[in-house]
């Protein structure tokens, strides 16, 4: 069985690691002050990244996460243009942001079982 990671996963890895550097090194924009990279898909062809990231203390409908997704659209170009640069990619994949929900969506789970298991004990 081979243990190595895949490619596609170890550039994933890499850009998560380097766009996470670029927003909070190199970026000016208040509004990507509080953005957190958590996690980085990129296609078998490694040619599109897909980039999802959470707000620190907001949640998908607050407007600091819609202005965030802004932010983050008008500077796809100058991310992109950095990753190729310090990643030495022979091809730079596109970047498309998605906010993430999956904490959002673990915490009303774990409300909802809290519910049901506290209906149950009356």
């Amino acid at each position: 069985m081979n243990d190595e990671v895949s490619r596609p996963t170890r550039v994933a890895l890499e850009i998560r690691k380097t766009l996470s550097e670029i927003l909070h090194r190199d970026t000016k924009d208040p509004r990507l002050e509080k953005v957190n990279i958590t996690e980085c898909k990129i296609s078998k062809d490694l040619s599109i990244a897909t980039v999802y990231f959470t707000i620190i203390g907001a949640n998908e409908d607050d407007p600091a996460a819609q202005d965030a997704i802004k932010a983050l659209e008008k500077a796809k170009g100058f991310f992109r243009s950095e990753i190729g640069k310090r990643m030495k990619l022979r091809i730079t994949p596109e970047i498309r942001f998605f906010y993430d929900t999956v904490a959002e969506n673990a915490s009303y789970i774990e409300e909802l079982i809290f519910k049901a298991l506290h209906q149950n004990k009356k």
